[in-house]
């Protein structure tokens, strides 16, 4: 599934500026029309180690009213948290009505790193799928909107961007010696990926995956799938679409 994707997508920074000139407003517009009408929003950031899901993330919400989000991420669960079922220290972490809350990294770590890293047994994160789709389920059904994003990138892309950041003074410490490890486990990775694309792709929780090479393109698409998303659940619901040029002019008038 993943081998088949075209990661040499590119897009020029005379394109990118032109297109976000467009997105940018949007989405803050999209963002105050969810805030108002009580639409919490969950997104997902997964990916390769290094594949860019910081700096997406960073990029994506200097569009946001910090008032109105919260970045969640997720590292090992605390003794506290081990103790309580599984999925409990995410539940906790879901945006009220009309708030959005932006994983890095997520609840699938239990069928990714904690499946390839052997952290969890194989009995336990092969039922993590079904716990998983159920746990959306719910909170859709409780009118939360999903958006989940891989990103992707190549093994050689992954090493370059290693080295990169290993020579540079301000950004080595980016890179441990678990990340190296983790990148000779690259081909397991993968499968892991794949069987999760495959076992959670639903209906109410569609995967999109990030050509993450190139970081124009990998930022452009992520946002234009948010504002998508988010509009698609603003029309279902019957509520009125923004009217960008309006909604760009009561922006400036109020500072």
């Amino acid at each position: 599934m993943l081998e088949k994707i075209d990661l040499d997508l590119k897009m020029g920074k005379k394109e990118y500026k032109q297109r976000m000139n467009v997105l940018a407003p949007r989405l803050t517009l999209f963002q105050r029309a969810c805030w108002e009408n009580g639409v919490p929003v969950t997104i997902i950031f997964e990916g390769w180690d290094s594949s860019g899901k910081g700096t997406s993330i960073n990029h994506l919400v200097q569009y946001m009213d910090p008032r109105g989000f919260r970045i969640h991420p997720i590292k090992g669960a605390t003794e506290l948290e081990a103790s309580m079922p599984w999925l409990w220290r995410f539940w906790r972490r879901l945006p009220n009505h009309g708030e959005i809350a932006i994983f890095d990294r997520s609840w699938y770590g239990r069928v990714l790193v904690e499946r390839v890293e052997h952290l969890t047994p194989p009995n336990v994160w092969r039922t993590a799928f079904q716990d998983i789709v159920d746990f959306e389920r719910t909170h859709v059904d409780d009118g939360m909107t999903i958006i989940k994003f891989l990103l992707h990138i190549s093994k050689s892309e992954q090493k370059k961007r290693f080295k990169s950041l290993e020579k540079d003074r301000l950004q080595s410490w980016r890179v441990e010696k678990e990340d190296w490890k983790h990148h000779e486990k690259y081909d397991r990775y993968l499968a892991a990926y794949e069987e999760m694309l495959e076992r959670t792709e639903t209906e109410w929780g569609p995967w999109t995956i990030i050509e993450a090479t190139d970081r124009n393109w990998a930022q452009y698409k992520i946002i234009e799938t948010v504002c998508r998303r988010m509009e698609e659940t603003l029309l279902a619901r019957g509520k009125a679409i923004p009217d960008v040029d309006a909604g760009v002019a009561r922006i400036e008038e109020e500072g």
